[in-house]
């Protein structure tokens, strides 16, 4: 078997480690006689799993006593109505952050239970940055202030934490979660797909304030009521038992690698090595402003875009997997969450130089 070097945007790469590790564990978990996914969610042997899961997530990202750390389904998705739903309580507006197409489509959910406030938007420069603070329009009677702390798709990253006046400022940090430190006490609600930094598809974290639970929109479903989940440790129903496992193989891999400050000087490294790389080159570019460049999610594209095919499929001979960019943006895209290698990184660079001799 020959691993290759995987830069998808998600589902994305796992540690090597993590998956070997599941792999030994899959038919006997720890000398059960079955398999992690065919266990009991309630049984003692997987709520001493999910509990160590949490434990070591608290303790990765130091989040507050008076925080929630939820594991369910649905993915970031559900949280564009889950949010509106449990924090607007009594009010009807909510500020808004416009980067991206991610932040449209949380905009576009929580137009369906308030009114939106674009508090900014970079859609003139086709989302090619990010708004300083000082364009920040925001109501200070907004329920909550949302915003994508990195756009996936666009590779465009927030260089701050946007200051809210106090109200409680929400993030969807999917794509950047545990790539380095943040002060959770900032935020009132962190929200994360796991597919990117934390596991397999399936799992979704919800890092919530205590004082944001509890005051749920009359006559919403009772599974996007947060309350219902943090007073059943997030088992009111079967959760994802193997990606809430999995994720916690991860967390203890981070642990092993130094922890999220390590990893933040290692995805640092990585970042800049490859963008230097194109800024060095007349043969590609990058259409970020600097101070906004992803360091997980890397866009870049061809002088002559007709040698996209060919980039693509000499990169895939190369080994060198999942670098088209997406549909709506095109060209190339390399996503370098923390289980993609430094070594990957310099293999991808030196193939883009070397495409660059052959067709440049």
């Amino acid at each position: 078997m020959i691993r290759k070097l995987n830069f998808s945007a998600g589902p994305a790469a796992l540690p090597e480690e993590v998956l070997q590790q599941a792999q030994e564990e899959m038919l006997d978990w720890h000398g059960h006689g079955l398999s992690i996914m065919e266990m009991s969610h309630r049984s003692k042997e997987y709520v001493s799993v999910a509990e160590q899961a949490e434990r070591d997530l608290r303790e990765l990202m130091q989040i507050p006593d008076n925080y929630k750390v939820l594991f369910l389904q649905g993915g970031a998705t559900t949280q564009f109505s889950m949010i509106p739903l449990n924090l607007l309580r009594d009010k009807k507006t909510a500020d808004y952050i416009n980067t991206g197409v991610w932040s449209k489509k949380a905009i576009a959910e929580a137009k369906r239970y308030c009114e939106v406030n674009i508090a900014a938007t970079t859609e003139h420069n086709n989302f090619t940055s990010a708004p300083s603070q000082d364009e920040l329009k925001l109501n200070p009677d907004a329920a909550y202030v949302h915003y994508t702390p990195n756009e996936t798709i666009g590779g465009v990253e927030f260089d701050y934490i946007p200051e809210t006046g106090g109200v409680p400022l929400v993030a969807d940090m999917s794509s950047s979660i545990l790539s380095r430190s943040i002060d959770v006490s900032r935020f009132g609600l962190i929200y994360a797909g796991a597919q990117k930094n934390i596991g397999p598809a399936g799992l979704t974290v919800v890092i919530v304030r205590d004082d944001l639970i509890g005051q749920m929109l009359p006559n919403a479903p009772t599974m996007f009521d947060y309350s219902v989940h943090a007073a059943a440790d997030s088992m009111n129903n079967t959760p994802p038992t193997f990606g809430w496992y999995l994720a916690g193989l991860i967390f203890q891999w981070l642990k092993r690698q130094g922890g999220v400050e390590e990893m933040q000087i290692i995805n640092q490294r990585k970042a800049e090595k490859l963008y230097a790389a194109i800024d060095q080159s007349s043969f590609y570019a990058n259409p970020i402003a600097v101070a906004n460049r992803s360091w997980m999610n890397v866009p870049f594209t061809l002088a002559d875009a007709g040698l996209d095919k060919a980039f693509l499929e000499e990169a895939e001979q190369s080994g060198l997997l999942n670098l088209k960019g997406h549909r709506s943006v095109g060209g190339m895209r390399a996503s370098i969450y923390n289980a993609v290698p430094e070594t990957a990184v310099d293999s991808l660079i030196a193939f883009m130089a070397e495409f660059e001799r052959k067709h440049g």
